[in-house]
């Protein structure tokens, strides 16, 4: 099993406060943010890698296709946080997508950039050695979700996995702040929206978690399951 707290450590660094040109006095003249709208699309399936983004304002799906033209949903990204990354991995082809979910301000930086930002700091290259290792971790602990496990499982599973990472401890309960709707939520687990609804549901029923827009609140999560 995958350690999970440690797992989700380096994920939730805000980056942006590190990486963002603005905040280097030799890039900032030259540097700009970008804007897109809701479902606009930041990068497509195939687009050359040039750049990575970090999230200024506003969330951002990330997924691919499948032959049958299906759409997997990968993460759900928000403030501070970056997607992009491989292209400093060596992809010269975008093998997934990004979209904007809402409005959102977008922070744009060249491979370049980033390995000029690298090159003067140690502990930023640790970071983003740790978060592109990161992410294949979490792809490969999603796929062993899909593959064998079933969607209570899943679902459980995910929520344990987003507490570690942005979850708040109040007591014995964890408060995860939240904007994920049940679909988003379904799209990242495999599922159907009305599982993920069923599901919930009978978990705010026996009092293991309750919920709203807002955020997501696990009574006991040693007791989750």
């Amino acid at each position: 099993m995958t350690n999970t707290s440690a797992l989700w450590y380096f994920e939730s660094v805000n980056l942006y406060r590190i990486l963002c040109p603005h905040k280097v006095k030799r890039m900032s003249e030259s540097h700009q943010f970008i804007t897109y709208k809701r479902d606009q699309f930041i990068y497509m399936t195939d687009e050359t890698a040039t750049h990575i983004y970090m999230i200024v304002s506003g969330r951002v799906r990330v997924g691919h296709y499948l032959e049958n033209g299906e759409v997997v949903i990968t993460a759900i990204l928000t403030q501070g946080e970056i997607f992009g990354e491989l292209a400093m991995a060596g992809e010269d082809k975008r093998r997934d997508f990004a979209q904007a979910m809402e409005a959102a301000t977008i922070c744009p930086l060249t491979t370049s950039q980033l390995k000029e930002l690298m090159y003067d700091n140690k502990e930023l290259s640790f970071k983003i050695l740790k978060l592109i290792g990161l992410r294949i971790m979490k792809l490969e602990r999603k796929l062993e979700l899909l593959v064998f496990k079933d969607a209570r499982t899943r679902i459980v599973e995910f929520l344990k996995d987003t507490a570690a990472w942005k979850g708040v401890k109040v007591g014995f309960e964890t408060m995860i702040p939240t904007k994920l709707t049940h679909k988003d939520i379904a799209s990242l687990t495999g599922t159907s929206r009305q599982t993920v609804t069923t599901i919930l549901n009978d978990m705010k029923e026996k009092n293991m978690i309750n919920f709203n827009r807002k955020q997501i609140l696990i009574r006991d999560l040693d007791q989750l399951a």
